[in-house]
């Protein structure tokens, strides 16, 4: 089944019209479309928080542990006839992991000591190490990974999702991205609505200031009062309506101000996280100097997918950590781990983590080596080749390492996959088909994995 959305220039118009603020996020919202829509077949998941680590954490020093990198520490990298590096120039050396691996869980899965919390929670996450990308460079990288496409342009991952499934709650975007208050490399594109219409564009909420522009009344504007005009507006807009009934975009527009109307209501009280007992709070961080930025996403990722949002996207990072591995990517692992444990552990209690699917990834991996940029303040370069990725809930296989890179985490080599593949693994395990699940455009049928792909079917549960 292909899809075929047809927006005439006057709708966009409108569209546009609404500007930046709440009413264009009500009005991609309401497009959406109530409910959700048919699937091409049995979904596990009906939801997904994709917590993105911006920046390529590297998979040696969290998931996927080298004891040859600790043999050859320090030694001259010189595999002749191989460009490991993304980035290579001069002497480089081999470098092993500055932190220790432990087995944790009933699985015995490997991970970084560094994972205070996260170490508990393993036996529901299924790793796979096989991933790759195409580029080492980060808006390209970032581009793929979110939407399949490395030069931008296309709709992210979130706005295919919300094209395929529709909207749980007509009073919430169906797509929310949690960025961090520099965006990532890429910006806005990462979770643009590319060639789809453009209310599925993702919503970013910003971490500082108002989350959402014009979110509470004009100062001196009652809640009444503002109800009032809008019903004088709504009756002048149903009079004309009436003498022009094939205008579509002027009944579009009337809905958007009602639910921008009702965002304001809903939005402001789902933001605001008093309400949680403090023993949550506590549990993701919040409040706590290293954890309560991503602790606050987090939270506030469970709290949106409760409400029936459909894609929320998390960022985390700067995980480009060329120097001071140690120390970069000691301090990143401390601020996301709480929460992130926190997260999965919250999902579980309250029976959702079985239909929600949550992924963590950043846009490609680290190398086994590198320079040595200002005496040993050893790091590693950037690798598509080699990526740190896991899954977990949503039909995952829980409490299993999928895949493998080689001896020193320069490659991997089993189960190997592009990351189009991880793309339709994730349409699959949310009921959607890939090579079904397509929009026309400039004369093909496009879709996510760009021309196809195929479901990893060991990562599934």
């Amino acid at each position: 089944m292909s899809h075929h959305f047809h927006a005439n220039p006057t709708r966009r118009e409108a569209l546009y019209g609404l500007g930046a603020g709440l009413g264009s996020v009500a009005f991609s919202s309401l497009l959406q479309g109530a409910g959700a829509k048919t699937i091409h077949h049995p979904a596990k998941a009906k939801r997904c928080i994709f917590l993105m680590m911006e920046g390529g954490p590297s998979h040696i020093d969290t998931f996927d542990p080298k004891p040859e990198l600790t043999k050859r520490h320090l030694q001259k990298f010189n595999r002749q006839g191989e460009r490991e590096s993304a980035m290579s120039s001069g002497q480089r050396y081999f470098v092993k992991s500055p932190f220790e691996f432990e087995k944790a869980g009933q699985s015995g899965t490997d991970i970084s000591s560094e994972w205070v919390h996260l170490k508990n929670q393993v036996d529901d996450i299924c790793f796979y190490r096989g991933a790759k990308v195409d580029s080492v460079n980060h808006p390209t990288a970032c581009y793929q990974l979110n939407t399949g496409n490395r030069f931008g342009g296309d709709p992210g991952i979130g706005s295919w999702v919300t094209y395929g499934l529709g909207s749980e709650n007509q009073n919430l975007p169906g797509f929310v991205v949690l960025p961090r208050t520099s965006y990532p490399q890429g910006g806005a594109g990462n979770w643009s609505n590319g060639f789809l219409p453009a209310d599925f564009q993702g919503t970013p909420l910003r971490p500082k200031g108002s989350p959402i522009l014009d979110l509470t009344p004009p100062t001196g504007t009652s809640r009444k009062r503002q109800r009032q005009n809008l019903d004088l507006l709504a009756k002048l807009n149903q009079d004309h309506l009436t003498r022009h009934p094939d205008r579509s975009e002027l009944s579009a527009r009337m809905a958007s101000y009602e639910l921008s109307y009702r965002m304001q209501t809903e939005v402001p009280e789902l933001l605001d996280l008093k309400g949680e007992k403090e023993s949550t709070l506590e549990d993701y961080g919040v409040g706590q100097r290293n954890t309560d930025a991503f602790g606050r996403k987090c939270l506030l990722a469970r709290r949106l997918v409760e409400k029936g949002v459909r894609f929320v996207q998390a960022y985390a990072g700067n995980w480009d950590s060329h120097d001071y591995i140690a120390r970069a990517h000691g301090s990143l692992i401390r601020s996301v781990d709480k929460p992130i444990a926190a997260l999965l552990k919250d999902l579980k209690q309250r029976g959702m983590l079985e239909d929600t699917l949550v992924v963590w990834c950043g846009e490609f991996g680290r190398t086994p080596d590198n320079g040595m940029r200002g005496g040993l303040s050893y790091g590693r370069d950037h690798n598509a080749n080699a990526m740190a990725m896991w899954f977990a809930g949503g039909g995952t296989r829980a409490g299993h390492t999928i895949g493998a890179t080689d001896d020193i985490g320069a490659k991997a080599v089993d189960c190997v996959h592009h990351i189009r593949d991880v793309h339709c693994t994730i349409l699959h395990l949310l009921g959607l088909d890939d090579n079904k699940l397509t929009y026309y455009h400039a004369g093909r049928h496009k879709q996510l994995s760009q021309f196809g792909g195929e479901v990893i079917r060991e990562l599934i549960g």
